[in-house]
């Protein structure tokens, strides 16, 4: 439970922190409507797959072959949450979007394609999943609670930014969500933070 837990709070706190992510599915809804963000936020939760496909992989091959090797790792992604949390903490500088008219009309598979690629091609998504991952998994976690876990992280960036989707097709929607970024940057600044360092300080499975 403490696992899912963990995942849970992590993958939340992560997918709503405003990103690169978050600013191509606002500039997208915004721009070319409804249906175009939420296309756009699917590919993103496409691309997430693919970073906890390689992930579990990686993971798994640390626990067979290393026990020190994954405690190293473990240890710097419970180090990367408190980067990131204070990184977040001390952010000053809201997300822009590039709001230029648009010359052409976005295809459906555009759509999708500019999702995927700005997750998978996102450094910082890498990042996350490997560190939440060496932190939950360990030699006697079931590979389908594992997948369970990716298959949850998926499905959290497809709501929340499906969310953003619907609320950015909306013009009045974007001022109100955009103006509250400060405030939210402090509280996932301070919650990522203080599970980073107890997360590393926890007892090894």
């Amino acid at each position: 439970m403490n696992e899912i837990l963990a995942v849970a709070v992590i993958t939340v706190l992560a997918v709503i922190a405003p990103g690169a992510d978050f600013a191509m599915v606002i500039r997208n809804s915004y721009l070319y409507g409804r249906t175009t963000g939420l296309l756009s936020a699917t590919g993103v939760a496409a691309g997430v797959l693919v970073h906890v496909t390689y992930t579990m992989l990686g993971v798994g091959l640390l626990i067979a072959s290393s026990t020190f090797l994954f405690t190293v790792i473990k240890l710097v992604g419970a180090a990367y949450l408190v980067y990131i949390g204070v990184r977040t903490f001390r952010t000053r500088d809201e997300v822009t979007v590039d709001l230029a008219q648009p010359t052409v009309a976005v295809t459906p598979l555009a759509a999708l394609r500019s999702g995927f690629l700005t997750n998978v091609l996102n450094p910082k998504t890498t990042l996350f999943v490997v560190s939440t991952f060496a932190q939950v998994v360990s030699p006697g976690t079931p590979l389908v609670q594992q997948a369970g876990y990716g298959l949850f992280m998926a499905l959290a960036h497809l709501l929340w930014f499906g969310v953003v989707a619907v609320f950015f097709s909306h013009d009045r929607m974007r001022a109100v969500m955009l103006r509250g970024q400060k405030i939210l940057n402090k509280a996932i600044g301070s919650v990522l933070a203080g599970l980073g360092i107890s997360l590393a300080f926890a007892p090894s499975h």
